[in-house]
């Protein structure tokens, strides 16, 4: 089985999990320069602020709308990254493949059919507890219906706390 760990609004997610008291609250991150919003928490995404938008632009909309703002700190969200997929290494498989600054595929090919739900679980909580990064993660037999499951797993339909496996043909089907 297959795993794609992906942290939700990674580089806002950075910035809070260093400033705790932004929990909830509406958090952008800016590009070089700060010359455009590259990075938008759950709550900013919910105001309606778009992405790839020009900084000055929304501007006075981020001030209105009390929208914490942040020049991208890209060394902070190398080490994030790192964290998590020495964590990912150390504590669930040495099969890590990263995908991206914020995602990961785990191979689980030493596991004898174990609870995926609660494996999947436990490395939401885990990732959160010691780096108090939000996570989804989407579990099924290939890469590519592990994505599908991942996408699921941030839905109120097929996601529960951000796990979503796909481990039977019926669940492919509803999936697909």
């Amino acid at each position: 089985m297959f795993a794609l760990v992906d942290c939700n609004n990674f580089y806002a997610s950075c910035e809070r999990a260093f400033r705790p008291d932004l929990e909830g609250q509406p958090i952008v991150v800016l590009s070089n320069n700060d010359g455009c919003i590259i990075a938008r928490s759950k709550e900013a995404k919910e105001l309606g602020i778009p992405m790839g938008a020009p900084e000055f632009k929304y501007r006075e909309e981020l001030r209105a709308k009390n929208i914490q703002v942040f020049s991208s700190n890209y060394s902070l969200y190398g080490d994030m990254s790192q964290r998590v997929m020495n964590l990912l290494r150390m504590h669930f498989t040495d099969e890590v493949e990263e995908y991206s600054i914020d995602e990961a595929l785990l191979h689980f090919s030493n596991y004898t059919t174990p609870n995926y739900t609660q494996l999947g679980s436990t490395i939401v909580h885990t990732i959160q507890k010691c780096l108090g990064l939000p996570t989804c993660i989407g579990i099924a037999p290939t890469k590519a219906l592990s994505k599908i499951a991942n996408k699921l797993a941030k839905s109120a339909t097929f996601g529960v706390d951000g796990v979503c496996v796909i481990d039977t043909e019926e669940k492919r089907i509803a999936a697909l």
